[in-house]
């Protein structure tokens, strides 16, 4: 019957093309582009049926077509992904910001499953899990060819779960196999404090479904305990992205006018555009935004909406370079298609797509003198970016001011501080701020 029926399907889909083919052909509209998709679907009826009858294993037909359909949306670029229903629910888990697993970001490099970054206070980073490490093996199987949604699946898991990955890092000689204990992983958004009573600081891991309200909280409680607020700190470092409209809000509790960012894609609806609204409680204090290699796609609009509207500073080192916009397509099924329909511009018109945003002030991370282990801020010279993924979506010709011309000051040679020359820079500006409004006259 599960034969016959898909039998019955692929009739279906050839009489369709069919008929699409001749309703064209008789308009005139028919290309050698034309002939040539009809052609391809004739040939895959053709290697099906032959896999179908002679492969020396029986094999699902639903493995067959989902295979095929995984290997469509391979080709395109490093973001898009075909979704079973178990994977795209894990994907709706993941936005809520809580789910079963070990804490890190991953992504294909070079082929290769590679690490971006240990979530702190994670499995992943309590076993010292670094930025570039290759995952060779999960549970002792290799991961040669796997996808970035079937790697999650693998890792993810109960809570008190075992699972073993096998890394390789530069410095060893051998992989090596690091058994891992699996917690629920809830990512705190939003973690904030205060520096010299009047210096806010506020850290955004990642952007999820309550990252807005949780920014708004911890607005109002550093209002109420910072009077008055000189300064603000928003850390973004190391922090990969999420939801786009979670990014647009942040942006406008610091913007009361104002592009924040637009989209633009082949098709007209995909064209839109954000503009910060005056809600009359705004953060008005000078900013500095901390930006680094890490810093990613829903965070790279937040820092690309700050520096173009001149509303912060921003200090770190060049972001990841992530500017295409994916949006998730639910099929019948209750499988998913996450496709890339756009690129995001920054409100100048800058496409940083491949790119990414050149920090107004150059400050490169100092490791603290006689620290072996790397910090969670660490920056690795070599840390995968967004142009060294395969198949990446290429950037676009600029229509506003190119990031190589925006003036940059690289502080590269202070002093090795005690902990976070990064953070320590940020706070300085801030400080010094209030001290030249008060030393310059006119």
């Amino acid at each position: 019957m599960k034969k016959t029926s898909v039998k019955i399907s692929l009739v279906v889909i050839s009489c369709i093309a069919i008929l699409v083919f001749l309703a064209l052909y008789k308009s005139g509209n028919v290309s050698a582009l034309d002939k040539n998709i009809y052609r391809d679907i004739k040939t895959f009826n053709e290697v099906f049926d032959m896999v179908k009858k002679n492969y020396v294993d029986e094999v699902d037909s639903t493995t067959l077509i989902q295979g095929a359909i995984n290997g469509m949306i391979r080709s395109l670029d490093p973001h898009s992904a075909f979704m079973t229903p178990d994977l795209y629910k894990e994907l709706e888990v993941e936005t809520q910001g809580q789910f079963g697993g070990i804490g890190i970001e991953i992504t294909i490099l070079k082929d290769v499953l590679t690490v971006v970054s240990p979530i702190e206070g994670t499995p992943a980073f309590a076993a010292g899990i670094k930025p570039g490490d290759q995952i060779l093996r999960i549970d002792g199987k290799t991961t040669k060819d796997i996808t970035i949604m079937e790697a999650v699946k693998k890792l993810r898991g109960p809570k008190d779960s075992k699972v073993t990955i096998t890394i390789m890092r530069e410095d060893m000689n051998a992989p090596k196999d690091i058994v891992l204990t699996r917690a629920v992983i809830q990512i705190k958004s939003v973690r904030y404090k205060v520096y010299d009573d009047n210096i806010a600081y506020v850290r955004i891991a990642s952007f999820h479904e309550r990252t807005a309200e949780d920014m708004r909280k911890a607005l109002r409680d550093l209002n109420d305990k910072v009077k008055p607020m000189k300064g603000l700190v928003l850390d973004l470092r190391n922090d990969p992205g999420g939801l786009l409209i979670q990014a647009i809000e942040v942006a406008d509790m610091f913007l009361s006018s104002g592009v924040i960012v637009s989209t633009r894609g082949r098709t007209k609806n995909m064209e839109t555009k954000a503009v910060a609204k005056n809600n009359m409680n705004e953060v008005t204090c000078p900013m500095v935004v901390l930006v680094n290699e890490g810093t990613a796609s829903a965070a790279e609009i937040v820092a690309g909406a700050l520096q173009d509207n001149g509303r912060a500073l921003i200090v770190g080192t060049q972001t990841f370079g992530k500017a295409s916009v994916q949006t998730i397509i639910p099929l019948e099924d209750g499988s998913a298609l996450k496709l890339t329909t756009g690129r995001y511009y920054t409100p100048n018109g800058r496409s940083i797509q491949a790119e990414g945003i050149v920090p107004d002030i150059v400050v490169k991370y100092v490791r603290p003198s006689g620290d072996q282990e790397a910090p969670a801020i660490w920056e690795r010279e070599d840390r995968p970016r967004e142009k060294d993924l395969k198949g990446h979506i290429k950037p676009t010709k600029k229509d506003g001011k190119k990031p190589d011309e925006l003036k940059t000051r690289d502080l590269t040679d202070s002093p090795d501080f005690a902990l976070d020359n990064q953070l320590k820079t940020a706070v300085d500006i801030l400080r010094s701020w209030e001290i030249m409004k008060s030393n310059i006259k006119g």
